[in-house]
Protein backbone atom coordinates (compact mmCIF):
# COMPACT_ATOMS: atom_id res chain seq x y z
CA UNK A 1 0.00 0.00 0.00
CA UNK A 2 2.81 2.44 0.84
CA UNK A 3 5.37 1.70 -1.88
CA UNK A 4 3.24 0.46 -4.81
CA UNK A 5 3.38 2.86 -7.79
CA UNK A 6 0.29 4.83 -8.74
CA UNK A 7 0.73 5.83 -12.43
CA UNK A 8 -1.31 8.89 -13.28
CA UNK A 9 -2.50 9.05 -9.66
CA UNK A 10 -5.29 6.69 -10.72
CA UNK A 11 -5.75 5.08 -7.30
CA UNK A 12 -5.71 8.46 -5.58
CA UNK A 13 -8.31 9.90 -7.93
CA UNK A 14 -10.50 6.78 -7.73
CA UNK A 15 -10.46 6.85 -3.93
CA UNK A 16 -11.18 10.57 -3.75
CA UNK A 17 -14.03 10.28 -6.26
CA UNK A 18 -15.50 7.37 -4.28
CA UNK A 19 -15.63 9.46 -1.13
CA UNK A 20 -17.37 12.26 -3.04
CA UNK A 21 -19.87 9.94 -4.74
CA UNK A 22 -20.79 7.97 -1.63
CA UNK A 23 -21.09 11.13 0.48
CA UNK A 24 -23.42 12.56 -2.14
CA UNK A 25 -25.51 9.39 -2.13
CA UNK A 26 -25.82 9.38 1.65
CA UNK A 27 -26.80 13.06 1.65
CA UNK A 28 -29.39 12.53 -1.08
CA UNK A 29 -31.05 9.57 0.65
CA UNK A 30 -31.09 11.42 3.98
CA UNK A 31 -32.54 14.52 2.31
CA UNK A 32 -35.32 12.36 0.86
CA UNK A 33 -36.44 11.63 4.41
CA UNK A 34 -35.68 7.92 4.34
CA UNK A 35 -34.72 6.16 7.61
CA UNK A 36 -31.15 5.42 8.65
CA UNK A 37 -31.05 1.81 7.35
CA UNK A 38 -32.08 3.06 3.91
CA UNK A 39 -29.35 5.72 4.09
CA UNK A 40 -26.79 2.97 4.72
CA UNK A 41 -28.17 0.96 1.79
CA UNK A 42 -27.95 3.98 -0.53
CA UNK A 43 -24.32 4.51 0.42
CA UNK A 44 -23.49 0.83 -0.11
CA UNK A 45 -25.19 0.88 -3.53
CA UNK A 46 -23.05 3.86 -4.54
CA UNK A 47 -19.94 2.10 -3.24
CA UNK A 48 -20.71 -0.99 -5.31
CA UNK A 49 -21.37 1.03 -8.45
CA UNK A 50 -18.05 2.82 -8.09
CA UNK A 51 -16.11 -0.30 -7.10
CA UNK A 52 -17.24 -3.17 -9.32
CA UNK A 53 -18.02 -1.44 -12.64
CA UNK A 54 -14.80 -1.84 -14.63
CA UNK A 55 -15.86 -1.87 -18.29
CA UNK A 56 -13.56 -0.31 -20.88
CA UNK A 57 -14.51 3.33 -21.25
CA UNK A 58 -17.10 5.59 -19.56
CA UNK A 59 -19.80 4.74 -22.12
CA UNK A 60 -19.81 1.04 -21.32
CA UNK A 61 -19.48 1.79 -17.62
CA UNK A 62 -22.59 3.99 -17.77
CA UNK A 63 -24.59 1.23 -19.45
CA UNK A 64 -23.55 -1.30 -16.79
CA UNK A 65 -24.47 1.14 -14.01
CA UNK A 66 -27.88 1.72 -15.63
CA UNK A 67 -28.49 -2.06 -15.76
CA UNK A 68 -27.78 -2.58 -12.06
CA UNK A 69 -31.40 -2.05 -10.90
CA UNK A 70 -32.58 -4.67 -13.41
CA UNK A 71 -30.17 -7.18 -11.87
CA UNK A 72 -30.57 -6.13 -8.24
CA UNK A 73 -34.21 -5.21 -7.66
CA UNK A 74 -35.72 -8.65 -8.44
CA UNK A 75 -33.13 -10.31 -6.20
CA UNK A 76 -33.88 -7.85 -3.40
CA UNK A 77 -37.60 -8.61 -3.71
CA UNK A 78 -36.94 -12.36 -3.75
CA UNK A 79 -34.85 -12.13 -0.60
CA UNK A 80 -37.49 -10.05 1.18
CA UNK A 81 -40.36 -12.39 0.28
CA UNK A 82 -38.41 -15.53 1.22
CA UNK A 83 -36.99 -14.22 4.50
CA UNK A 84 -39.62 -16.01 6.68
CA UNK A 85 -38.84 -19.33 4.97
CA UNK A 86 -35.24 -20.30 5.81
CA UNK A 87 -35.03 -23.36 3.57
CA UNK A 88 -36.29 -21.56 0.46
CA UNK A 89 -34.25 -18.49 1.35
CA UNK A 90 -31.02 -20.48 1.59
CA UNK A 91 -31.69 -22.31 -1.67
CA UNK A 92 -32.39 -19.02 -3.43
CA UNK A 93 -29.18 -17.52 -2.02
CA UNK A 94 -27.15 -20.43 -3.39
CA UNK A 95 -28.84 -20.00 -6.78
CA UNK A 96 -27.90 -16.32 -6.79
CA UNK A 97 -24.31 -17.28 -5.92
CA UNK A 98 -24.14 -19.69 -8.85
CA UNK A 99 -25.71 -17.25 -11.31
CA UNK A 100 -23.55 -14.35 -10.12
CA UNK A 101 -20.30 -16.27 -10.61
CA UNK A 102 -21.43 -17.87 -13.88
CA UNK A 103 -22.23 -14.40 -15.27
CA UNK A 104 -18.51 -13.58 -15.24
CA UNK A 105 -18.17 -15.34 -18.59
CA UNK A 106 -19.77 -12.23 -20.11
CA UNK A 107 -16.86 -10.07 -19.08
CA UNK A 108 -16.73 -7.03 -16.79
CA UNK A 109 -20.45 -6.28 -17.23
CA UNK A 110 -21.49 -9.78 -16.24
CA UNK A 111 -19.13 -9.66 -13.27
CA UNK A 112 -20.46 -6.30 -12.06
CA UNK A 113 -24.12 -7.28 -12.39
CA UNK A 114 -23.46 -10.63 -10.69
CA UNK A 115 -21.76 -8.92 -7.75
CA UNK A 116 -24.59 -6.38 -7.45
CA UNK A 117 -27.26 -9.10 -7.49
CA UNK A 118 -25.41 -11.05 -4.80
CA UNK A 119 -25.00 -7.97 -2.62
CA UNK A 120 -28.71 -7.13 -2.87
CA UNK A 121 -29.52 -10.54 -1.37
CA UNK A 122 -26.80 -10.00 1.23
CA UNK A 123 -28.16 -6.56 2.16
CA UNK A 124 -31.65 -8.01 2.58
CA UNK A 125 -30.22 -10.44 5.18
CA UNK A 126 -28.32 -7.62 6.86
CA UNK A 127 -31.53 -5.57 7.26
CA UNK A 128 -33.87 -8.55 7.71
CA UNK A 129 -35.90 -6.86 5.01
CA UNK A 130 -39.61 -7.56 4.74
CA UNK A 131 -41.71 -6.85 1.61
CA UNK A 132 -43.06 -3.69 3.22
CA UNK A 133 -39.54 -2.19 3.21
CA UNK A 134 -39.03 -2.69 -0.54
CA UNK A 135 -40.28 0.75 -1.72
CA UNK A 136 -37.87 2.68 0.49
CA UNK A 137 -35.02 0.28 -0.27
CA UNK A 138 -35.63 0.65 -4.00
CA UNK A 139 -35.64 4.41 -3.58
CA UNK A 140 -32.40 4.35 -1.59
CA UNK A 141 -30.64 2.10 -4.11
CA UNK A 142 -31.86 4.21 -7.02
CA UNK A 143 -30.65 7.44 -5.39
CA UNK A 144 -27.31 5.82 -4.52
CA UNK A 145 -26.73 4.63 -8.08
CA UNK A 146 -27.84 7.96 -9.50
CA UNK A 147 -25.44 9.95 -7.32
CA UNK A 148 -22.58 7.58 -8.12
CA UNK A 149 -23.31 7.95 -11.84
CA UNK A 150 -23.54 11.74 -11.58
CA UNK A 151 -20.12 11.98 -9.95
CA UNK A 152 -18.46 9.30 -12.07
CA UNK A 153 -19.74 10.31 -15.50
CA UNK A 154 -20.48 13.97 -14.97
CA UNK A 155 -18.64 15.85 -12.24
CA UNK A 156 -15.36 13.90 -12.29
CA UNK A 157 -14.99 11.64 -15.31
CA UNK A 158 -11.19 11.56 -15.40
CA UNK A 159 -11.26 8.52 -17.71
CA UNK A 160 -12.79 10.47 -20.58
CA UNK A 161 -10.27 10.78 -23.40
CA UNK A 162 -7.77 8.50 -21.67
CA UNK A 163 -6.61 5.17 -23.09
CA UNK A 164 -9.00 2.55 -21.67
CA UNK A 165 -7.46 -0.22 -19.62
CA UNK A 166 -7.24 -3.45 -21.62
CA UNK A 167 -9.66 -6.22 -20.85
CA UNK A 168 -7.72 -9.33 -19.83
CA UNK A 169 -10.05 -12.33 -20.01
CA UNK A 170 -9.46 -15.51 -18.05
CA UNK A 171 -7.84 -18.33 -20.02
CA UNK A 172 -10.62 -20.61 -21.26
CA UNK A 173 -10.92 -24.40 -21.58
CA UNK A 174 -13.89 -26.63 -22.36
CA UNK A 175 -16.81 -27.89 -20.35
CA UNK A 176 -16.72 -27.78 -16.57
CA UNK A 177 -13.10 -26.63 -16.62
CA UNK A 178 -14.06 -23.26 -18.07
CA UNK A 179 -13.07 -20.89 -15.24
CA UNK A 180 -16.55 -19.36 -14.88
CA UNK A 181 -18.31 -22.74 -14.81
CA UNK A 182 -15.77 -24.31 -12.48
CA UNK A 183 -15.83 -21.33 -10.12
CA UNK A 184 -19.63 -21.27 -10.10
CA UNK A 185 -19.73 -24.83 -8.76
CA UNK A 186 -16.87 -24.12 -6.36
CA UNK A 187 -18.62 -21.00 -5.06
CA UNK A 188 -21.90 -22.87 -4.52
CA UNK A 189 -20.13 -25.56 -2.49
CA UNK A 190 -18.24 -22.92 -0.48
CA UNK A 191 -21.45 -20.95 0.11
CA UNK A 192 -23.30 -24.12 1.10
CA UNK A 193 -20.68 -24.89 3.73
CA UNK A 194 -20.81 -21.25 4.86
CA UNK A 195 -24.61 -21.38 5.21
CA UNK A 196 -24.59 -24.62 7.19
CA UNK A 197 -21.70 -23.86 9.53
CA UNK A 198 -22.44 -20.15 9.68
CA UNK A 199 -26.00 -20.75 10.86
CA UNK A 200 -24.74 -23.17 13.48
CA UNK A 201 -22.51 -20.37 14.71
CA UNK A 202 -25.20 -17.68 14.55
CA UNK A 203 -28.79 -17.66 13.32
CA UNK A 204 -28.62 -13.88 12.92
CA UNK A 205 -25.24 -13.17 11.26
CA UNK A 206 -24.61 -16.33 9.20
CA UNK A 207 -24.62 -14.33 5.96
CA UNK A 208 -21.18 -12.90 6.80
CA UNK A 209 -19.74 -16.36 6.15
CA UNK A 210 -21.44 -16.49 2.74
CA UNK A 211 -20.14 -13.02 1.91
CA UNK A 212 -16.60 -14.09 2.78
CA UNK A 213 -16.84 -17.20 0.60
CA UNK A 214 -18.20 -15.12 -2.29
CA UNK A 215 -15.57 -12.38 -2.28
CA UNK A 216 -12.68 -14.84 -1.94
CA UNK A 217 -13.56 -16.21 -5.39
CA UNK A 218 -13.39 -12.80 -7.08
CA UNK A 219 -10.34 -12.48 -9.41
CA UNK A 220 -8.81 -15.85 -8.47
CA UNK A 221 -7.99 -18.69 -10.87
CA UNK A 222 -6.10 -21.36 -8.91
CA UNK A 223 -6.41 -23.17 -5.61
CA UNK A 224 -3.25 -21.57 -4.23
CA UNK A 225 -4.42 -18.08 -5.17
CA UNK A 226 -7.80 -18.72 -3.52
CA UNK A 227 -6.20 -20.07 -0.33
CA UNK A 228 -3.89 -17.06 -0.06
CA UNK A 229 -6.83 -14.72 -0.62
CA UNK A 230 -8.71 -16.45 2.19
CA UNK A 231 -5.72 -16.07 4.51
CA UNK A 232 -5.44 -12.38 3.65
CA UNK A 233 -9.14 -11.86 4.25
CA UNK A 234 -8.90 -13.37 7.71
CA UNK A 235 -5.76 -11.32 8.43
CA UNK A 236 -7.44 -8.09 7.33
CA UNK A 237 -10.52 -8.94 9.39
CA UNK A 238 -8.48 -9.63 12.54
CA UNK A 239 -6.59 -6.35 12.31
CA UNK A 240 -9.79 -4.50 11.41
CA UNK A 241 -11.58 -5.89 14.46
CA UNK A 242 -8.74 -4.78 16.71
CA UNK A 243 -8.95 -1.29 15.21
CA UNK A 244 -12.74 -1.38 15.47
CA UNK A 245 -12.55 -2.11 19.18
CA UNK A 246 -10.23 0.85 19.62
CA UNK A 247 -12.09 3.27 17.33
CA UNK A 248 -15.72 2.33 16.72
CA UNK A 249 -16.74 1.22 20.23
CA UNK A 250 -15.77 4.47 22.03
CA UNK A 251 -17.83 6.56 19.55
CA UNK A 252 -21.14 4.93 20.61
CA UNK A 253 -22.59 5.72 17.18
CA UNK A 254 -21.95 9.49 17.31
CA UNK A 255 -22.98 10.69 13.85
CA UNK A 256 -20.35 13.28 12.89
CA UNK A 257 -17.14 11.43 13.90
CA UNK A 258 -18.56 8.14 12.61
CA UNK A 259 -19.33 9.69 9.22
CA UNK A 260 -15.82 11.16 9.04
CA UNK A 261 -14.19 7.83 9.84
CA UNK A 262 -16.42 6.00 7.35
CA UNK A 263 -15.17 8.44 4.70
CA UNK A 264 -11.59 7.59 5.67
CA UNK A 265 -12.41 3.88 5.38
CA UNK A 266 -14.01 4.35 1.96
CA UNK A 267 -10.89 6.13 0.76
CA UNK A 268 -8.74 3.34 2.19
CA UNK A 269 -10.82 0.62 0.50
CA UNK A 270 -10.50 2.15 -2.95
CA UNK A 271 -6.87 3.24 -2.56
CA UNK A 272 -5.57 -0.11 -1.32
CA UNK A 273 -7.79 -2.58 -3.22
CA UNK A 274 -5.60 -2.81 -6.36
CA UNK A 275 -2.44 -3.55 -4.39
CA UNK A 276 -3.29 -5.14 -1.02
CA UNK A 277 -6.28 -7.35 -0.26
CA UNK A 278 -5.39 -7.48 3.45
CA UNK A 279 -5.39 -3.69 3.79
CA UNK A 280 -8.63 -3.44 1.85
CA UNK A 281 -10.27 -5.93 4.23
CA UNK A 282 -8.90 -3.98 7.18
CA UNK A 283 -10.77 -0.88 6.04
CA UNK A 284 -13.90 -2.88 5.14
CA UNK A 285 -13.99 -4.40 8.64
CA UNK A 286 -13.47 -1.07 10.39
CA UNK A 287 -16.21 0.48 8.23
CA UNK A 288 -18.59 -2.38 9.07
CA UNK A 289 -17.95 -1.81 12.78
CA UNK A 290 -18.64 1.90 12.39
CA UNK A 291 -21.90 1.23 10.53
CA UNK A 292 -23.02 -1.22 13.20
CA UNK A 293 -22.25 1.46 15.77
CA UNK A 294 -24.31 3.96 13.79
CA UNK A 295 -27.22 1.51 13.80
CA UNK A 296 -26.82 1.05 17.57
CA UNK A 297 -26.00 -2.68 17.59
CA UNK A 298 -22.21 -2.68 17.99
CA UNK A 299 -20.62 -4.62 20.85
CA UNK A 300 -17.39 -6.66 21.26
CA UNK A 301 -19.24 -9.95 20.86
CA UNK A 302 -20.52 -8.87 17.44
CA UNK A 303 -16.99 -8.18 16.22
CA UNK A 304 -15.81 -11.54 17.54
CA UNK A 305 -18.72 -13.19 15.74
CA UNK A 306 -17.72 -11.47 12.52
CA UNK A 307 -14.25 -13.01 12.85
CA UNK A 308 -15.75 -16.43 13.39
CA UNK A 309 -18.05 -16.13 10.37
CA UNK A 310 -15.14 -14.90 8.25
CA UNK A 311 -13.12 -17.95 9.23
CA UNK A 312 -16.07 -20.20 8.32
CA UNK A 313 -16.36 -18.58 4.88
CA UNK A 314 -12.63 -18.91 4.25
CA UNK A 315 -12.77 -22.57 5.30
CA UNK A 316 -15.65 -23.20 2.92
CA UNK A 317 -13.73 -21.62 0.05
CA UNK A 318 -10.64 -23.69 0.87
CA UNK A 319 -12.62 -26.94 0.85
CA UNK A 320 -14.33 -26.01 -2.42
CA UNK A 321 -11.14 -25.24 -4.37
CA UNK A 322 -9.46 -28.40 -3.10
CA UNK A 323 -12.39 -30.69 -3.95
CA UNK A 324 -14.19 -29.31 -7.03
CA UNK A 325 -12.08 -29.40 -10.23
CA UNK A 326 -8.94 -27.94 -8.60
CA UNK A 327 -6.52 -25.99 -10.79
CA UNK A 328 -2.96 -25.93 -9.50
CA UNK A 329 -1.05 -22.71 -9.04
CA UNK A 330 1.58 -24.12 -11.40
CA UNK A 331 -0.89 -24.60 -14.27
CA UNK A 332 -2.57 -21.21 -13.82
CA UNK A 333 0.76 -19.39 -13.57
CA UNK A 334 2.04 -21.06 -16.73
CA UNK A 335 -1.01 -19.89 -18.65
CA UNK A 336 -0.62 -16.25 -17.61
CA UNK A 337 3.16 -16.25 -18.18
CA UNK A 338 2.60 -17.64 -21.67
CA UNK A 339 0.16 -14.84 -22.45
CA UNK A 340 2.57 -12.23 -21.12
CA UNK A 341 5.36 -13.56 -23.32
CA UNK A 342 3.10 -13.50 -26.35
CA UNK A 343 2.27 -9.88 -25.53
CA UNK A 344 6.02 -9.12 -25.60
CA UNK A 345 6.27 -10.77 -29.00
CA UNK A 346 3.23 -8.91 -30.36
CA UNK A 347 4.54 -5.56 -29.16
CA UNK A 348 7.96 -6.17 -30.73
CA UNK A 349 6.38 -6.97 -34.08
CA UNK A 350 4.19 -3.87 -33.90
CA UNK A 351 7.21 -1.71 -33.06
CA UNK A 352 9.14 -3.08 -36.04
CA UNK A 353 6.21 -2.44 -38.37
CA UNK A 354 5.97 1.13 -37.11
CA UNK A 355 9.67 1.73 -37.72
CA UNK A 356 9.22 0.33 -41.23
CA UNK A 357 6.61 2.98 -41.99
CA UNK A 358 3.45 1.46 -40.53
CA UNK A 359 1.00 3.44 -38.37
CA UNK A 360 1.89 1.88 -35.01
CA UNK A 361 -1.47 2.88 -33.54
CA UNK A 362 -1.57 -0.14 -31.23
CA UNK A 363 1.76 0.41 -29.47
CA UNK A 364 0.20 1.95 -26.37
CA UNK A 365 -2.48 -0.74 -26.30
CA UNK A 366 0.15 -3.49 -26.37
CA UNK A 367 2.06 -1.87 -23.50
CA UNK A 368 -1.13 -1.56 -21.42
CA UNK A 369 -2.04 -5.17 -22.19
CA UNK A 370 1.38 -6.38 -21.04
CA UNK A 371 1.06 -4.42 -17.79
CA UNK A 372 -2.38 -5.94 -17.16
CA UNK A 373 -1.12 -9.45 -17.86
CA UNK A 374 1.81 -8.98 -15.50
CA UNK A 375 -0.65 -7.98 -12.76
CA UNK A 376 -2.41 -11.28 -13.33
CA UNK A 377 0.92 -13.13 -13.20
CA UNK A 378 1.75 -11.47 -9.87
CA UNK A 379 -1.66 -12.35 -8.44
CA UNK A 380 -1.44 -15.98 -9.58
CA UNK A 381 2.12 -16.51 -8.37
CA UNK A 382 1.35 -14.92 -4.98
CA UNK A 383 0.99 -18.30 -3.20
CA UNK A 384 4.51 -19.28 -4.25
CA UNK A 385 6.16 -16.07 -3.05
CA UNK A 386 4.08 -15.75 0.11
CA UNK A 387 6.26 -15.41 3.25
CA UNK A 388 4.63 -18.51 4.76
CA UNK A 389 5.23 -20.70 1.71
CA UNK A 390 7.49 -23.65 2.71
CA UNK A 391 8.56 -24.34 -0.90
CA UNK A 392 11.84 -22.45 -0.90
CA UNK A 393 13.09 -23.56 -4.31
CA UNK A 394 9.80 -22.78 -6.02
CA UNK A 395 9.66 -19.45 -4.17
CA UNK A 396 13.13 -18.50 -5.42
CA UNK A 397 12.26 -19.59 -8.95
CA UNK A 398 9.01 -17.61 -8.92
CA UNK A 399 10.78 -14.47 -7.72
CA UNK A 400 13.33 -14.84 -10.51
CA UNK A 401 10.56 -15.16 -13.10
CA UNK A 402 8.77 -12.08 -11.75
CA UNK A 403 11.97 -10.04 -11.81
CA UNK A 404 12.74 -11.04 -15.41
CA UNK A 405 9.18 -10.35 -16.57
CA UNK A 406 9.36 -6.93 -14.90
CA UNK A 407 12.60 -6.34 -16.81
CA UNK A 408 10.81 -7.29 -20.06
CA UNK A 409 8.09 -4.78 -19.25
CA UNK A 410 10.66 -2.07 -18.48
CA UNK A 411 12.41 -2.64 -21.81
CA UNK A 412 9.07 -2.66 -23.66
CA UNK A 413 8.11 0.69 -22.15
CA UNK A 414 11.50 2.14 -23.10
CA UNK A 415 11.23 0.81 -26.65
CA UNK A 416 7.71 2.23 -26.96
CA UNK A 417 9.01 5.66 -25.98
CA UNK A 418 11.77 5.50 -28.58
CA UNK A 419 9.57 4.17 -31.37
CA UNK A 420 6.90 6.82 -30.73
CA UNK A 421 9.43 9.57 -31.47
CA UNK A 422 8.70 10.94 -34.97
CA UNK A 423 12.46 11.07 -35.69
CA UNK A 424 12.78 7.30 -35.26
CA UNK A 425 13.36 5.40 -38.52
CA UNK A 426 13.91 1.91 -39.76
CA UNK A 427 17.22 0.16 -39.40
CA UNK A 428 18.12 -3.32 -40.63
CA UNK A 429 19.71 -4.02 -37.25
CA UNK A 430 16.31 -3.45 -35.62
CA UNK A 431 14.68 -5.98 -37.93
CA UNK A 432 17.27 -8.58 -36.99
CA UNK A 433 16.91 -7.81 -33.28
CA UNK A 434 13.11 -8.04 -33.46
CA UNK A 435 13.39 -11.41 -35.15
CA UNK A 436 15.72 -12.61 -32.41
CA UNK A 437 13.18 -11.53 -29.77
CA UNK A 438 10.44 -13.43 -31.59
CA UNK A 439 12.65 -16.54 -31.75
CA UNK A 440 13.41 -16.21 -28.02
CA UNK A 441 9.69 -16.10 -27.24
CA UNK A 442 9.05 -19.10 -29.49
CA UNK A 443 11.64 -21.08 -27.55
CA UNK A 444 9.65 -20.45 -24.37
CA UNK A 445 6.17 -20.69 -25.92
CA UNK A 446 6.17 -22.78 -29.13
CA UNK A 447 4.10 -21.84 -32.21
CA UNK A 448 1.29 -24.32 -31.56
CA UNK A 449 0.53 -22.53 -28.25
CA UNK A 450 1.60 -18.99 -29.07
CA UNK A 451 0.37 -18.77 -32.65
CA UNK A 452 2.50 -18.07 -35.67
CA UNK A 453 2.54 -14.33 -35.10
CA UNK A 454 2.98 -11.73 -37.80
CA UNK A 455 6.32 -11.71 -39.64
CA UNK A 456 8.58 -8.82 -38.74
CA UNK A 457 8.95 -6.62 -41.82
CA UNK A 458 12.29 -6.32 -43.53
CA UNK A 459 14.06 -3.14 -44.57
CA UNK A 460 12.70 -1.39 -47.63
CA UNK A 461 14.98 -0.86 -50.59
CA UNK A 462 17.22 2.15 -50.31
CA UNK A 463 16.79 2.55 -46.57
CA UNK A 464 19.85 3.46 -44.61
CA UNK A 465 21.19 1.00 -42.08
CA UNK A 466 23.78 3.43 -40.78
CA UNK A 467 24.08 4.54 -37.17
CA UNK A 468 21.28 6.66 -35.77
CA UNK A 469 20.74 7.74 -32.15
CA UNK A 470 17.13 6.51 -32.01
CA UNK A 471 18.05 3.21 -33.64
CA UNK A 472 20.84 2.74 -31.11
CA UNK A 473 18.47 3.36 -28.20
CA UNK A 474 15.91 0.97 -29.69
CA UNK A 475 18.64 -1.66 -30.07
CA UNK A 476 19.59 -1.29 -26.42
CA UNK A 477 16.03 -2.04 -25.37
CA UNK A 478 15.76 -4.97 -27.78
CA UNK A 479 19.02 -6.42 -26.50
CA UNK A 480 17.70 -5.99 -22.96
CA UNK A 481 14.61 -7.95 -23.98
CA UNK A 482 16.78 -10.70 -25.48
CA UNK A 483 18.78 -10.97 -22.27
CA UNK A 484 15.70 -11.14 -20.05
CA UNK A 485 14.04 -13.75 -22.29
CA UNK A 486 17.20 -15.82 -22.32
CA UNK A 487 17.28 -15.65 -18.53
CA UNK A 488 13.69 -16.94 -18.36
CA UNK A 489 14.64 -20.14 -20.15
CA UNK A 490 16.25 -21.59 -17.01
CA UNK A 491 13.55 -21.00 -14.34
CA UNK A 492 10.69 -21.72 -16.73
CA UNK A 493 12.19 -24.73 -18.43
CA UNK A 494 9.47 -26.47 -20.37
CA UNK A 495 6.70 -25.56 -17.95
CA UNK A 496 5.21 -22.76 -20.03
CA UNK A 497 4.91 -25.14 -22.97
CA UNK A 498 2.51 -27.36 -21.04
CA UNK A 499 -0.52 -25.07 -20.86
CA UNK A 500 -3.01 -27.89 -20.70
CA UNK A 501 -4.80 -27.38 -17.41
CA UNK A 502 -5.65 -23.76 -18.13
CA UNK A 503 -5.14 -23.05 -21.80
CA UNK A 504 -4.85 -19.72 -23.60
CA UNK A 505 -7.85 -17.71 -24.54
Amino acid sequence: MFIAPDPGRTRLRSASRAVLGIAGAVAAVAAAGLPLPAVVVGGLAALLALFVVTDRGPGRQAVTTALMPAAGFPVLALAAWLHPYPGARDAAFLAVVFAGVYARRWGPRGHALGVFAFMMFFIAQFLRAAPGLLPELYGAVGLGLGCAALVRFGLWCYERGALPAPAVALPQTRGLRRPTTRQAFQAVLAAGIAVAVGQALSEDRWYWAVGTAWWIFVNTTSRGETLVRGFRRVLGTVTGIIAGLAVALPLHGATAPTAALVAVCVFGIFYTAPVSYSWMMFFVTVMAGLLYGLLGILHPGLLALRLGETAVGALGAAVAVLVVLPVSTHAATDAWIGRALRAVRDFTGEAARHLAGGPGDDLARHVAELDALLERVRATVAPLVHPLSPLRRRKARARTVLALLDECARQVRGLAEVVADPRARHDERLTAACRRVEIAVRRLVPPDAAGSGTPVPGAAAGESAGPHPHADRALEHLHGLETALAGLAVPLGASVRQETAVGPA
